[in-house]
């Protein structure tokens, strides 16, 4: 752990978390159950996701939601973490990530604000994640985690000042280490603007890749990065939740 998992670096920010989709990759094992919900290691996801944030000083977090939204608003009004707002906002139909984060904006009031897929986790100071955007000075900075084989993900390319230059498809040929995205962002007011009266579907293919290379920073580590999203690395979920950045 890092000093910086120690501070309250989330107290001013707001976290949104993207938790719309409809889950079909792990409906076998869910069935009805929202990802959110999904049990890992006696208790659902979401507790882990609250716990995780709470403890980086977060104090507003809000949820964008979709399918199966009525049973997250109904554990989040019996399971209140101290010190922390939970809001929710409930989109009409399926909007994509892009299209959440335009329908949530008029809910997000601070500058930075972090967004999260709501379906993956990464073992990361989130402390050191701001601290590096501050600096960069980017209008949105990407958290990215180096693995061994990025066949599995597409790819992202970072030159040597820190600066996306490309995303890569995901090739099952491409063998290697290399950095991939972890699903976390850090966006600017203004770019949250520009989303909020344009026409994006998808955050990263209608966002993220059409700004012009470089306008992104990346801040890369190697961090423990899971999908729970699959039936295979849900069922490994604990491992990686058992002692997460910023536990004490």
């Amino acid at each position: 752990m890092s000093s910086g998992s120690a501070e309250h670096c989330l107290e001013s920010i707001d976290v949104l978390v993207l938790a719309g989709g409809l889950g079909t990759r792990v409906r076998a094992v869910l069935g009805d159950t929202p990802k959110l919900l999904a049990p890992v290691a006696g208790k659902p996801y979401l507790a882990h996701l609250l716990g995780w944030l709470r403890r980086f000083g977060a104090r507003r977090v809000v949820f964008a939601l979709g399918f199966g939204a009525r049973a997250v608003v109904d554990y989040l009004g019996g399971h209140r973490v101290d010190g922390l707002a939970v809001e929710t906002v409930i989109e009409p139909g399926p909007l994509g990530t892009g299209g959440a984060l335009r329908f949530a904006r008029h809910a997000l009031r601070t500058d930075p604000v972090m967004v999260m897929n709501g379906d993956s986790f990464v073992d990361a100071d989130l402390c050191g994640f701001l601290a590096h955007h501050l600096q960069a000075g980017a209008s949105a900075s990407l958290l990215c985690t180096e693995v061994e084989d990025t066949g599995r993900y597409g790819r992202v390319v970072i030159d040597e000042g820190g600066r996306i230059q490309a995303f890569l498809e995901k090739n099952p040929a491409h063998r290697g280490t290399g950095a991939v995205s972890a699903g976390v962002y850090l966006l600017s007011a203004r770019l949250l603007d520009e989303i909020a009266v344009g026409a994006a579907a998808s955050l990263e293919k209608d966002v993220f890749e059409r700004l012009p290379p470089g306008t992104l920073a990346a801040h890369v580590g190697r961090y423990r990065f899971i999908d729970i999203g699959t039936p295979d690395s849900l069922a490994n979920a604990a491992q990686v939740l058992a002692h997460p950045a910023g536990h004490r």
